[in-house]
């Protein structure tokens, strides 16, 4: 990544051959017309990429020269140079970039570049403020560069932190992608029968993430690594690609067993059909028109009957076959009326039931993982 900061850059050295003798005058000032005919150093910025000195209205370099052949050089420059930073922890991470100054052509036994004041050599204008970033801290270091080519050389640097609000990102990433993975859910409480409904929220959720993730890449640098954000975004979207999963257990399980259920109907109702068991027992009729031992023991299981006069078998036999109609389609009604309270009590289905609970709590597990992590 690449910043540009605005800064004036101040030189102090000192040159015996531009001291002159004054009583009157403290200090002599000159533009930058001067500055071609002395000596300055060949300061430059170490991996700038642009860099140039403001011209308006004139150069902005100012030469300050005192009777003792001290220095002052001054001038007002803006470079672009080149940050190293790791977005690893992105928008949640902090940058340390740094400005590099060294002399183009002097080595360290020629020229030795320090910080005047140490940290107190940089000053800012405490209403600067980036829309991006906060600046936290300026510190100031010098170390010596080694070039296997001409030796030596003293660099100075100008470090300085960066912390990136996360207020913007909260409302343009998080709050969006959360929203989305809570809108998935809201299919957990929609009827399972209810298809168009339910398939068409997943779908939609699905695609909303894709484009917050699309989105966010997009206006990020193209890096090898995994960044916070994505970690974030692309298990927001496994969240909400499982609840259209889910969704597709559901309709799988429910259809089949509806066809368990159906099939359990059709064996039901041959059950229910009209029975010839009581007819048969006419068959075993005695000539005197009572029933055998046998038979009796057999009509144990129905209810019992008021009892008939000996003398008319026929009514008797009428009763008989009565009774055993009306015993199995009393069984076949009650079978129905126990399917159908079966039914309402399993409309919403075991999966949408702990889905309510189980998809909130991981993501609510893994939101208290990820914020104590990366803040």
């Amino acid at each position: 990544m690449d910043f540009t900061m605005t800064l004036y850059l101040r030189h102090y050295w000192k040159d015996e051959r531009l001291s002159f003798t004054s009583t009157t005058n403290k200090s002599m000032t000159f533009d930058g017309r001067l500055v071609k005919k002395i000596w300055v150093p060949d300061v430059f910025f170490v991996h700038s990429k642009r860099s140039f000195i403001h011209d308006t209205t004139t150069e902005n370099i100012m030469l300050r020269v005192f009777p003792d052949g001290h220095v002052l050089y001054s001038l007002r420059v803006t470079v672009t140079a080149a940050c190293n930073m790791d977005f690893s922890r992105f928008p949640l991470d902090s940058q340390t970039c740094s400005l590099e100054l060294e002399s183009y052509a002097y080595t360290d036994e020629d020229l030795m570049l320090y910080w005047k004041n140490g940290d107190e050599s940089l000053s800012t204008d405490e209403r600067i403020s980036l829309s991006q970033f906060l600046i936290q801290k300026f510190h100031t270091t010098s170390r010596l560069a080694f070039y296997s080519s001409t030796g030596w050389y003293n660099r100075l640097y100008i470090n300085f932190t960066l912390r990136r609000h996360i207020f913007f990102f909260l409302l343009q990433t998080y709050f969006p992608a959360t929203l989305m993975v809570m809108l998935s859910w809201v299919s957990f409480w929609i009827d399972r029968r209810a298809v168009p409904a339910r398939v068409s929220l997943g779908i939609t959720t699905v695609l909303t993430m894709s484009t917050i993730i699309t989105g966010v890449n997009a206006s990020m640098p193209r890096v090898s690594y995994i960044k916070a954000v994505d970690i974030y975004l692309w298990v927001s979207f496994v969240f909400v690609f499982l609840s259209v999963l889910e969704y597709a257990a559901v309709n799988y399980l429910t259809t089949v067993q509806e066809r368990r259920d159906r099939k359990l109907r059709e064996r039901m109702r041959e059950q229910s059909l009209p029975c010839t068991c009581g007819m048969s027992h006419t068959g075993t009729m005695m000539a005197d028109g009572t029933y055998s031992e046998a038979d009796t023991n057999s009509l144990a299981g129905y209810t019992e009957a008021p009892m008939v006069p000996e003398e008319e078998p026929e009514k008797q036999e009428h009763m008989v076959v009565h009774l055993s109609v009306s015993s199995e389609s009393t069984t076949a009604a009650n079978k129905k009326k126990g399917l159908r309270g079966l039914s309402i009590i399993q409309n919403t289905h075991a999966i949408d039931k702990y889905s309510r609970i189980i998809f909130p709590g991981a993501y609510i597990i893994f939101n208290l993982t990820y914020w104590s992590a990366y803040c």
